[in-house]
């Protein structure tokens, strides 16, 4: 497997939810934007000369306070592995773009990564015998420090894509995928926005086969329309067994999962009746894309004889 591009991804969130990621982690400063000022800059490449370093700045926008003719920057560093230092190369930035711009600057750093989980200082000072010299403070987002489940009834894209990198028990990955692609259907998104959060989430929430199997029954105990809206979103299920070798036992697993959601569908369409010949049983004899296609087809049907129908002309 590929090793995951971090700060492409979060470049990618971040920038094209900009104004979401505002209004979720920054509340006190959102209101006084004007969203329809910002401007994202080109990357600044910084040379240590100390040390023979490059670093590039994630994310710097330009953007107008609220009424007025007034600019600063907004400097978004996302940060995917601990660093010793961090604070230091922060003020860095600021200085040097400071200088460049001359605007005043909200520094920003969402921290990524899994561990540690210790609290990470959101200052860099520097002091001498009874005088303070700098103490520059930078906004912090500790991601693995923040309760995923805080974030539920948030009906934002951000939250839907970020808390499946938020403080959760290994026990919760496919309780935390469900719920990502729960909250991501309900926004109505464009198919773009929507794929790149459900793209999002599948790259940080690859579920192995056990898993894959309780993701498939926690979907199961959804409402109908729930569940149509979320398998929409869910394409690449089938691909993440293959890419991690487990084809077979996925295979199975998902094709019962199809099997109980098509079952659900018709009891809530025909009733008891739609099981009383035994179609129950030929139903769940039926492969993932002989499901798929009835799952389609049933939502036409006007009679239980139509399915009678479809299953003589479709089922091997």
């Amino acid at each position: 497997m590929e090793p995951v591009d971090h700060d492409r991804l979060f470049k990618e969130l971040i920038t094209t939810f900009f104004a979401e990621f505002m209004d979720l982690f920054l509340p006190d400063a959102a209101p006084y934007l004007d969203r329809d000022s910002f401007v994202f800059l080109d990357k600044e490449v910084f040379t240590d000369v100390t040390s023979g370093e490059k670093h590039e700045a994630d994310i710097i926008v330009r953007a107008k306070f609220k009424e007025t003719e007034a600019f600063f920057l907004i400097h978004v560093e996302n940060q995917a592995k601990a660093q010793g230092e961090f604070g230091r190369r922060m003020f860095r930035y600021f200085a040097r773009l400071h200088e460049k711009y001359a605007l005043p600057i909200y520094p920003v750093v969402v921290f990524s990564y899994d561990l540690p989980r210790r609290r990470e200082p959101d200052r860099y000072r520097i002091t001498l015998p009874g005088r303070s010299v700098l103490d520059f403070r930078y906004r912090v987002i500790q991601l693995n420090r923040l309760p995923w489940r805080g974030f539920l009834r948030q009906s934002n894209p951000v939250a839907s894509a970020l808390m499946a990198r938020m403080k959760f028990a290994a026990r919760d990955r496919p309780r935390v995928k469900l719920e990502c692609l729960r909250l991501l259907a309900t926004l109505r998104l464009d198919p773009a926005r929507t794929q790149l959060i459900s793209g999002f989430v599948d790259t940080y929430l690859r579920l192995n086969t056990t898993e894959m199997m309780r993701y498939q029954r926690g979907l199961a105990g959804l409402e109908v329309q729930e569940q149509e809206d979320v398998m929409v979103l869910t394409t690449s299920w089938k691909e993440e067994g293959i890419q991690q070798g487990i084809q077979q036992g996925i295979a199975e697993g998902l094709q019962q999962g199809e099997a109980n959601i098509v079952l659900r569908l018709l009891h809530r369409k025909f009733g008891p009746s739609a099981f009383a010949t035994g179609l129950g049983a030929e139903i769940r004899s039926l492969d993932s894309s002989q499901l798929e296609a009835l799952s389609d087809a049933l939502l036409d049907f006007t009679h239980l004889s139509q399915l009678t129908t479809w299953l003589t002309e479709n089922a091997s």
